[in-house]
């Protein structure tokens, strides 16, 4: 059994990187679907259900920025934490200016989004559970404004604004028949703990709507 649940999200900027861009950061023209169930998930968890994105409606036009930002090239090494955690004495921190690095980043700004979504329930849900049980606390939690942490737009500088989406929604592309975005990430694939693959599909989106119901995923 499945239940629906209908989520307006927006926010002054986003970043959902494309991983052929491997120094410098550049977004996808739209949200991807894992962002879209991160975003979920910050509000509402729980190991006996699992979210699935049906439908991301586009309210505003697709606007593009960028920005140059400090960065560091390196991180603080494992082997370090364990020695210092044995006894010896190590630096733990990065200091040095040759660490320090100047990056782009093309990301969307002003951006706005309906998530159309359902959950379903899985196999490690106990006795008490049940999907009403778990739709109450969604509705509760979204006209609350709760969540677990602050959901994010890609990446934790860019957060997002939620709430329960109860209007009629009208988005920036009605008119568009169609504009094919190519091909987007829709999630990672977690079967196998020891290979953790990407999934990608065709996103097309129509009338301002990218429609993620049976779509084609390849790896």
């Amino acid at each position: 059994m499945s239940i629906g649940v209908r989520v307006k999200v927006w926010g002054d900027y986003a970043l959902f990187s494309r991983p052929e861009m491997k120094v410098e950061r550049c977004s996808y023209d739209v949200m991807t679907p894992s962002a879209a169930r991160g975003i979920l998930e910050a509000v509402y968890w729980h190991p006996g259900m699992c979210w699935k994105i049906d439908r991301i409606h586009v309210l505003k036009p697709i606007q593009f920025t960028s920005i140059r930002r400090n960065e560091v090239k390196s991180k603080v090494s494992a082997n370090n934490v364990l020695s210092v955690y044995n006894g010896a004495k190590k630096e733990l921190y990065i200091s040095s200016k040759e660490d320090i690095v100047q990056r782009a980043s093309l990301l969307l700004k002003d951006v706005e989004y309906v998530i159309d979504a359902h959950f379903e329930m899985t196999e490690k849900a106990n006795d008490t559970d049940n999907p009403g049980k778990f739709k109450d606390i969604i509705m509760r939690r979204l006209k609350r404004g709760e969540c677990y942490h602050t959901p994010y737009f890609g990446c934790r500088e860019f957060p997002v604004n939620f709430c329960l989406c109860e209007e009629e929604v009208h988005g920036a592309y009605e008119v568009v028949e169609e504009k094919d975005l190519g091909f987007m990430l829709y999630d990672m694939d977690y079967s196998d703990p020891e290979n953790i693959q990407p999934m990608f599909f065709r996103a097309v989106m129509r009338r301002g709507i990218l429609d993620l119901r049976d779509c084609e995923v390849v790896r």
